[in-house]
């Protein structure tokens, strides 16, 4: 069983994994185009992620309900992501 620190530092070490790919991509690419700020809401966005997948693992004691709750999370992360990164709603946290 792992401890809550390692828990919470895989969490963090696979946001700066995923976090990577657009950072090298801008090395070799004019059509990645991130800034700090792109960066840093990613980061929020993915460590947002992990620690509530983890909190459902923790809390949600019937297999049934874990799916669920993760369904729900994941939807709605997808949705947001969506949105910040093209305006599928056109909604104002998109620039629109």
């Amino acid at each position: 069983m792992l401890t809550t620190q390692k828990r919470i530092g895989i969490i963090a070490i696979g946001t700066v994994a995923l976090l990577l790919v657009p950072f090298i991509a801008m090395q070799f690419s004019n059509e990645v185009q991130w800034t700090a700020a792109d960066f840093i809401v990613a980061g929020g966005l993915l460590l947002t992620l992990g620690f509530c997948i983890e909190l459902i693992f923790r809390r949600a004691k019937s297999k049934t309900n874990r799916l669920l709750l993760l369904a729900v999370l994941l939807m709605a992360f997808f949705l947001l992501w969506a949105e910040l990164a093209v305006g599928i709603f056109g909604s104002p946290i998109a620039g629109s």
